[in-house]
């Protein structure tokens, strides 16, 4: 089974402007996240895929695989997928470009999951963490999701999730935006119309379950550090600043 990494990546983030070509103690973010994800030894090959000749320009410097395609899209999801069919692969995972600390035990789970699944039942696979504070449930920032007893999701939202009636009992899943597909499935996704839920929401797992396309979610209890802010970028750059002293 051919495993390989896909990082979208677009220059104009909102929040924080020009994010992938930040500096992190002597690299790119985008260049950190390439870099993170070819070190995992977990794929058997990595490439970005972007719309900025600013960040080709950081690719080519560094010789990163990468493929360029101009157009807009409405997610991260839904650039990949637009190049799924130019990928010899059996499964496609989705790295967030921003996300330059590869939570390698997980990853390891999704591609465990497809390696046993052996009539090729689950299409895609993402990630769910849990919510450990009323501050996290209620912030639209973090996409909550609800899951079967089988962990397929039911629904994802920006809203707490179940509703919290007893803390004892009430249990709250944050999901971290990594895509696991098989191509075919990666493939359909690119066919499907943004519906109702997801343009609410601005959620692109909800256009699967809108289309009763199930999402297997795995658990996972590592700590996912994604870069939105200026703080998160200072704390990265003393993460990578106090490692390279060891």
């Amino acid at each position: 089974m051919k495993i390989i990494a896909v990082i979208p990546a677009r220059l104009n983030s909102t929040r924080l402007p020009k994010k992938l070509l930040r500096d992190l103690h002597g690299k790119t973010l985008i260049r950190r996240t390439y870099e993170a994800s070819l070190d995992s030894k977990l794929f058997d090959d990595v490439l970005v895929v972007t719309n900025s000749n600013e960040i080709v320009n950081e690719l080519k410097s560094h010789q990163i695989n990468y493929l360029f395609d101009s157009n807009e899209y409405e997610s991260g999801t839904d650039r990949v997928a637009a190049i799924a069919s130019e990928i010899n692969a059996d499964v496609i995972i989705n790295i967030q470009g921003d996300e330059p600390f590869i939570n390698a035990n997980t990853i390891q789970s999704i591609i465990n999951l497809f390696s046993s699944d052996k009539e090729s039942e689950i299409g895609v696979v993402s990630v769910m963490t849990p919510i450990i504070n009323d501050e996290e449930l209620e912030n639209p920032n973090n996409v909550k999701v609800f899951t079967d007893s089988t962990n397929n999701a039911i629904y994802f939202s920006r809203y707490p999730i179940p509703f919290k009636g007893n803390i004892n009992t009430s249990k709250a899943y944050k999901h971290v935006g990594i895509y696991a597909f098989r191509k075919q499935f990666l493939m359909k996704f690119a066919e499907l119309e943004v519906g109702d839920m997801e343009s609410s929401e601005k959620i692109e797992a909800l256009r699967l379950i809108e289309n009763n396309i199930k999402i297997k979610m795995i658990k996972s209890d590592e700590i996912f550090i994604g870069i939105d802010t200026e703080e998160d970028i200072q704390k990265a750059i003393k993460f990578f600043s106090e490692k390279s002293n060891l």
